[in-house]
């Protein structure tokens, strides 16, 4: 009896091999092929499903066959980093952009990995723990200038080479447009997270908040007219001020 405990885990490991690849581990002896057949279909489905719910734009794109061999293949070789089902998404992102597991299959679409990260993102964010932030600055606006913003945590700021957001069955461009896209991604106070496009004024504007926390409002749009070679630096801190109002109302920064 003594050895029980690593007879098992053969075991175990065994069929855990053939469950992740029946054509190529044979089932475990002793155990009826129709009871490991629904054991093979509800843990692949199981899988197939969420991964469908979560890149619904990428099986579209690939189509059922491809998208099947696809799922399988990450079913298969990947060996996941965490046992939460919450997380099959990443693990799947993980997967795509790990050379050591997969070689890119010479029919990817040249932005398949932009949009596994565009998909990805909104439940990262849904899941992500990060609280709404206490505005300190009351509500009057008239001092916000002489106070330094911050991003909030749950606005999230994304550059894509890509048009992510467009892509589609109907609309795969061979190369990326000359300007990238830079998105807004939000988790508002109702728990919905939506997506907004941005200027790449108002982008570098959140950039700049995250690089130089400790600067006032001000200082921010002075030094982005600078960066825009703006001749008018009062009007450019003028139209800086309403758009940093907009996104505090939009609670994308705080004060």
């Amino acid at each position: 009896m003594s050895d029980a405990p690593s007879r098992l885990r053969a075991q175990q490991f065994e069929l855990t091999r053939h469950l992740r690849d029946p054509a190529a581990s044979p089932a475990p002896s002793g155990i009826e092929d129709r009871r490991l057949a629904i054991y093979r279909e509800l843990l692949f489905n199981n899988i197939a499903s969420l991964l469908s719910g979560n890149f619904p734009a990428i099986e579209r794109i690939l189509g059922e066959q491809r998208w099947e061999r696809l799922v399988r293949d990450f079913y298969r070789d990947h060996r996941c980093h965490t046992p939460l089902f919450a997380e099959i998404a990443r693990e799947f992102q993980r997967y795509l952009q790990d050379l050591d597991e997969r070689e890119p299959d010479g029919l990817d679409p040249p932005f398949l990995l932009e949009l596994a990260h565009y998909e990805w993102v909104e439940l990262a964010l849904q899941l992500s723990e990060a609280q709404a932030p206490r505005d300190a600055a009351g509500h009057d606006a008239a001092d916000l200038l002489e106070r330094a913003p911050r991003l909030s945590p749950l606005a999230w700021p994304l550059a894509y080479a890509w048009p992510v957001h467009r892509l589609g069955p109907d609309y795969q461009p061979a190369q990326p447009p000359p300007a990238p896209t830079l998105l807004l991604l939000r988790r508002e106070a109702d728990g919905e997270v939506r997506f907004s496009e941005l200027s790449p004024l108002a982008f570098r504007l959140l950039q700049r908040l995250e690089e130089s926390p400790q600067l006032d409002a001000r200082a921010q749009l002075r030094a982005l007219a600078a960066e825009a070679g703006s001749d008018d630096e009062a009007g450019f801190v003028e139209m800086g001020a309403a758009l940093l109002r907009q996104m505090r109302a939009n609670g994308v920064v705080y004060f």
